[in-house]
Parts: structure tokens; sequence; C-alpha cells
């Protein structure tokens, strides 16, 4: 079970961590989990040029070390990045040194302070072993591109009905992800880009 808006209460009690980010004018920031996937990859970078958009992709290190060319063109695009572990591990089910190995492999593929717990979960022995080092980055939007049991429609919903200035909104480029994405990411970019947003990378070295 998830909520497209992470509520005020959990981001007020875990405000250590990053929810959104504070924005005088009308700024959105995408975020990309889980590649670098060929195609999907390709795709999105390829839409998020048509709309002058910059997006942050969080990745997982075992997918960079797999494509390298896809990664460096996130790179070459001016994208942000960030840690998302080597193998896309549950914060909850795993132990710290395990968790924290996994991080540092894959901080050999990816060079950022920004980090993304996949799943979202994280335990407080592993963000106090971390908030030195990294940005740990949630979200205040989560587009749900990921379930199949939700429409394209209320895909779409989920982002332009709560996205807000400073917001940072999840997709997924992933195949799990790839036909709710291709539906909702151009509608989401022309309907915000029509409403005055602009869509910012999250900078590497956010504290």
């Amino acid at each position: 079970m998830y909520r497209a808006s992470t509520p005020y209460l959990i981001q007020a009690f875990f405000n250590k961590l990053v929810w959104n980010i504070p924005s005088p004018d009308k700024t959105v920031y995408l975020t990309f989990d889980d590649g670098p996937t060929p195609k999907v990859t390709a795709w999105v970078l390829k839409i998020l040029e048509d709309y002058s958009a910059m997006a942050t992709f969080f990745c997982i290190g075992k997918n960079v070390a797999k494509h390298p060319d896809v990664y460096k063109q996130i790179l070459l695009k001016g994208h942000s990045v960030g840690n998302h572990t080597y193998h896309h591990l549950n914060g909850w089910k795993t132990n710290k040194r395990r968790y924290l190995l996994d991080i540092e492999q894959c901080a050999k593929e990816i060079d950022s302070c920004l980090f993304r717990p996949p799943y979202g979960r994280l335990r407080k022995v592993h963000f106090k072993a971390l908030k030195d080092k990294y940005s740990v980055i949630m979200w205040d939007v989560l587009s749900g591109d990921f379930d199949k049991r939700i429409s394209n429609e209320k895909c779409l919903k989920n982002v332009v009905d709560k996205v807000k200035s400073g917001s940072v909104v999840v997709f997924h480029d992933s195949l799990k992800a790839e036909s709710k994405l291709r539906h909702v990411l151009p509608k989401v970019l022309y309907e915000l880009s029509a409403s005055g947003y602009v869509f910012k990378a999250i900078p590497n070295s956010l504290t």
C-alpha cells in the first residue's frame, strides 16, 4: 500500500530526510528510479529534452555496470544522478553491514552525494551511518507508474493533482513501469509546463 502524496505528518516526523525542495518559483524535481534501462531510459532522455526539462536519476549500481553507455548519456545530457544501492536492497530486511557495503559498491559506479533507499525503506541505524555523506532524498509525490492495478489516467492524476512548487516526483525508468511511463510522462511535462512549472535536477551538493 502506498500514498500518491506523502502526508505532512510523516514528512515532519522524519524531517532529516528530504521530501521536497522549497523554491520561490514553480519548480518541480522529477526523479527516475531503478535504471538505467536501455530503451526506457533513452526514451525518457529524449522526452525530457523535448521539454527542456532536467531530472535526477537514482540508478541501481548493477544496472550502471551492465549499461555504462546509457548511464553516460544521462550525465552527458546534464542530469543529476543518485545512489540507489547496487542490488536494490530493501532496507527493512537488510542488516546494517550488508546495506552499507551494497551502497559502497554502488558508489564505485555512481559518483553522487544523493541517495534514495529502494522502496523508500530505510532504518534509523542506516540513516545515522549515511547522513554525513549523503542527502537522503525521498519524495512528496509518487506517480504509481509501477502499479499494474491503476489506470494510466489515475497515474497521471496522482502527479498533476498533487504536485506543488518544490515537489519531488517519483517515476521509474524500468521495464515494469514502461507502459504507464510512456503514456503519462509526456502529459505531465505538457500540463505542468502549460501551468508555468519548470523542471530542474536535484543538485548533487544538496545538504
